[in-house]
C-alpha cells in the first residue's frame, strides 16, 4: 500500500513539473506525460487519453495567459488548425499495435527532447506562411499528434520559428491553442478508451492546473527557464531511448 501511494505522489509531482515547464512556452505536456508514464510502465491504453486529458487542461490556461497579452495571430493558427483538427481525430480513432506504438512515441519523445533544449529564435523578418503549406503540415502534425496522443505543439512550434512565420511569444500563445483543438479532437476520437483513465486522474488534473497556471503565467510574461528545460529534455530523452530499444 505504501508503494501504491509513493509512486501516486511522484506522479502528482512530475505532472505538476512537467505542465510548469511546458506551459511556461505554451505546450500543454502531453510528451512528458507519457514519459512519466513510459517510466511507470503504464499500457498504452491508459497513457494515451490520460496525456490528452491533461493536455486540454494544461492547453486551456496557456491559450488564456498567453492570448490576454496578445501573443497570437488568428491569420498564422487558421491554416494550421483547419486540417489539424479533422485529421487529430482520426489518428486519436487508430489504436495502434504495442510494437509500432512504443517506437513511434519514443520518437516523438525525442523531439520533444529536442524541443525543449533547443532555444529557438531568429533575426530575420517574420514573413507569412503559405496558406497551403500550412494545411498540408496542420494535417500532418495531427494525425501524428491523434496517433501519439500529444497537442502537436512539439511540431508546431519549431516550424513556426526556423521558418519566420512568427516570433516567439506569439508561437507560443499560437501552439497552446493548436494543442488545445487537437488535443480535444483526438480524445473524441479516443472516447472508447476514456474508462480506462486511471482511477485516482483527479488528482493527476488538479496538479496539471495548478503547474499550467504557474508556467504559462510566467512565460507569457517574463519567464525563460531554458536550463530547467534542458533538464527535462534530458529525462524525455531517456524515455524515448527506453521506449525505443527496451
Amino acid at each position: 500500500m505504501e508503494t501504491i501511494w509513493l509512486t501516486e505522489i511522484l506522479i502528482i509531482l512530475a505532472v505538476l513539473v512537467v505542465a510548469i515547464l511546458y506551459s511556461s512556452v505554451g505546450h500543454g505536456g502531453a510528451s512528458g506525460y507519457l514519459a512519466v508514464m513510459a517510466f511507470l510502465v503504464v499500457a498504452p491504453n491508459v497513457t494515451k487519453p490520460t496525456a490528452l486529458i491533461l493536455n486540454v487542461f494544461v492547453a486551456s490556461i496557456a491559450t488564456f495567459q498567453f492570448y490576454r497579452r496578445g501573443h497570437f495571430d488568428w491569420k498564422v493558427f487558421a491554416p494550421f488548425a483547419a486540417l489539424s483538427i479533422p485529421m487529430a481525430f482520426v489518428g486519436g480513432m487508430i489504436t495502434l499495435p504495442t510494437q509500432i506504438y512504443r517506437p513511434l512515441l519514443g520518437l516523438v519523445l525525442l523531439l520533444a527532447a529536442v524541443r525543449l533544449a533547443w532555444n529557438f529564435t531568429s533575426e530575420r523578418a517574420i514573413v507569412k506562411p503559405s496558406i497551403w503549406l500550412a494545411l498540408i503540415i496542420g494535417a500532418i502534425i495531427g494525425l501524428l499528434s491523434g496517433l501519439v496522443g500529444v497537442g502537436g505543439g512539439i511540431f508546431l512550434t519549431p516550424v513556426l520559428l526556423l521558418t519566420n512565420w512568427t516570433e516567439t511569444k506569439k508561437a507560443a500563445g499560437i501552439s497552446a491553442m493548436f494543442i488545445l483543438v487537437n488535443s480535444i479532437a483526438g480524445l473524441l476520437g479516443n472516447y472508447a478508451q476514456i474508462s480506462a483513465l486511471p482511477v485516482n486522474v483527479w488528482l493527476w488534473i488538479a496538479a496539471a492546473v495548478g503547474g499550467g497556471i504557474i508556467g504559462s503565467s510566467l512565460g507569457s510574461g517574463y519567464f525563460e527557464s531554458l536550463t530547467l528545460r534542458r533538464v527535462l529534455a534530458i529525462v524525455l530523452l531517456t524515455a524515448g531511448v527506453k521506449l525505443i530499444f527496451v
